[in-house]
């Protein structure tokens, strides 16, 4: 299985490398950026000048490729002596190689960039040390016919051998992810080992343009955006707004439940508390910052709430007899992200997370965790996802904080703790936070997408950093452990992946609109029937709407239809007369095709007790 991975992956590099062949055959004056392997293909980012590739350029750059591959031109390795590699990258009139040749010379593999890194191909035997900094003597090219790029590879043995490929699209990325740079094209394509694969894959994704939650978010009238407010600063409806209520409250009493605490904090702080905490020299640049016009005070909006809730553990002295302390609290905070990463509910600028915080001693560790696997499983369970767990670990870089020696102890205990409760893991260095090793929720969706959802953070430095205590029982001072916790995550990212998985058919406990009663005319009985049925459902609870609008009954139905309502009630003659009712159901809802009428009290105790109950299915 391994082994079919690694060579996808050396198909999809070889791809990168036979598009960049291909543009430069059409194109000679490109001039080229990076070409990396991505989920499901690869991309290459190319400056063409003022030559703008549209997507009418993809098939005459696709029908390039596949001659580069009809002529099975085998890929030779070659390496270079980075001085030489540097000469042949000016010689070439490419500069972005250049540039990166250069940065690799002057700062080496230690603390070279990594995007440089993954493009450089260092060979065996080619890092040496010298005062820290591990050297670079030679770097690696890959030739195919009459062209030869700097790279790591791998690649296949020759272009006949790389698999089915389309290319997708072509959009703007600045040069190294960074907006100061000079704006390259970056062309996508996606690759599989079969034509089947591939076929496989295209259909997902048209499915996926059907469920796009921004599509979806304006059709169902959940959320909106305004230039007035501001990108990434989404704006809820009503509709919208019970979702992210339903979906907060369910998260709150998994927690509370278990003996969480809620506390509140305010939406911006002093500088001083990130500056303790360490945020501010890893993440200073994606803060707000806040002005006062009554004080010199430099504050910031929260770019995360850990920080707040030390400054509650720490209001009072601890005793191990106070421990495990629990604190939840589902707030919004506030990152500066770029504006050319925003996109819909996926990336935002105002987060809210269900947050949670445990201070616990470290042989309550295993407990604590246990509680929030449990509360993790049983939210995913409910909205129908399927769960595997990623273990994120420290790697070798400085970017973490703390000690070494706790470090193994917190990532030896998550895994412990996740094999005891039979979970589906897999580990991954360098995904943990700059504070602690994370356990990472990872789900399925219904079209066979993963995405990182909730998350689980073991943290052993803002304990230590904040100077928190507890007394033991012999009277001396220890410091707690600090255990993060989102069961969501970001309530906006979750919403964008809920509403693809659901295609918007969501649960009778999540629809914004549960029963829609259709009157068949505008005759007083039958409105004053439809709205007395209104007033018991809401004393239930039950969350619904009448139309009585002068329309023919069919066009309110397909209306119904089209709002994705779980159950739609017609009122006409036969409903006056014996006061049953026949409900249609949504498809997806149904267990079996047979229904019979019901009571209005029978039909409206049982929407109210699936609601109460967060069933998937109906009790008709």
């Amino acid at each position: 299985m391994s082994d079919k991975i690694d060579n996808l992956e050396a198909m999809r590099h070889s791809l990168a490398h036979i598009t960049a062949t291909a543009v430069q055959h059409i194109w000679p004056e490109a001039k080229f950026g990076v070409g990396p392997v991505v989920d499901n293909g690869f991309y290459y980012d190319i400056d063409l000048g003022d030559i703008k590739i549209s997507e009418d350029d993809l098939p005459k750059i696709d029908a390039e490729m596949r001659k580069v591959i009809a002529d099975n031109q085998t890929f030779e390795r070659s390496e270079k002596p980075i001085d030489e590699a540097i000469d042949w990258a000016k010689q070439a009139n490419q500069p972005y190689k250049v540039e990166l040749l250069n940065d690799l010379k002057r700062e080496g593999t230690t603390k070279a960039n990594e995007l440089t890194k993954a493009m450089m191909g260092l060979p065996a035997g080619a890092v040496g040390a010298s005062s820290g900094i591990a050297e670079v003597g030679s770097v690696s090219f890959y030739s195919n016919g009459d062209f030869t790029d700097l790279c790591r590879g791998p690649h296949v043995e020759s272009t006949s051998k790389v698999g089915a490929f389309k290319l997708m699209r072509v959009s703007g990325a600045y040069w190294r992810g960074d907006e100061k740079n000079a704006q390259m094209q970056r062309l996508y394509g996606v690759a599989f080992n079969t034509e089947k694969e591939l076929r496989i894959h295209l259909e997902m994704l048209e499915e996926a343009k059907k469920r796009d939650h921004r599509k979806l978010g304006q059709e169902l009238d959940l959320f909106v955006f305004s230039d007035l407010v501001g990108s990434g600063l989404p704006l809820f409806t009503p509709r919208g707004t019970i979702l992210r209520e339903k979906l907060s409250d369910f998260s709150n009493e998994l927690r509370l439940n278990q003996g969480f605490q809620k506390v509140f904090i305010p939406h911006m702080t002093k500088t001083d508390l990130y500056k303790t905490s360490g945020h501010w020299d890893k993440f200073g640049d994606e803060l707000f910052l806040v002005k006062s016009q009554e004080t010199s005070d430099e504050l910031v909006l929260k770019p995360m709430n850990c920080p707040h809730h030390t400054r509650i553990y720490a209001s009072q002295q601890r005793s191990y007899r106070d421990l495990p302390i629990r604190y939840l609290e589902t707030t919004t905070v506030y990152r500066d992200e770029k504006s050319g990463e925003l996109g819909g509910l996926n990336r935002v600028r105002a987060i809210t997370q269900d947050d949670s915080h445990v201070f616990c001693m470290s042989d309550q560790i295993e407990a604590e965790i246990n509680i929030l696997l449990s509360a993790a499983r049983e939210l995913y369970e409910v909205v129908g996802m399927k769960l595997r767990v990623r273990l994120s670990y420290r790697d070798e870089s400085d970017a973490y904080l703390g000690d070494d020696a706790l470090w193994e102890k917190a990532q030896s205990q998550l895994k412990a703790a996740v094999v005891a409760n039979g979970l589906d893991f897999f580990e991954e260095d360098g995904e943990a936070a700059f504070y602690g090793p994370k356990i990472d929720f990872m789900a399925t969706d219904a079209i066979g997408r993963e995405h990182q959802v909730a998350t689980i953070q073991l943290d052993f430095v803002q304990p230590k950093r904040f100077d928190l205590h507890y007394t033991t029982d012999n009277g001396g001072l220890e410091t707690p452990v600090m255990v993060h916790c989102a069961l969501l995550g970001s309530i906006e990212r979750f919403l964008a992946v809920y509403i693809e998985h659901t295609a918007g058919k969501f649960p009778v406990w999540l629809a914004p609109e549960q029963v829609r009663v259709i009157t068949v005319n505008q005759e007083a009985d039958t409105v004053k029937f439809a709205n007395k049925m209104l007033e018991q459902a809401r004393e239930l609870g039950v969350r619904m709407v009448v139309d009585n609008d002068n329309e023919s009954v069919g066009k309110k139905i397909r209306a119904s239809e089209m709002w994705k309502v779980p159950y739609t009630v017609v009122i006409g003659e036969k409903e006056l007369a014996g006061g049953d009712l026949m409900p249609r159901i949504r498809k997806d809802l149904e267990v079996q095709p047979e229904h019979k009428a019901v009571t209005i009290e029978e039909f409206l105790n049982t929407v109210a007790n699936e609601a109460k109950s967060r069933v998937s299915k109906t009790s008709f």
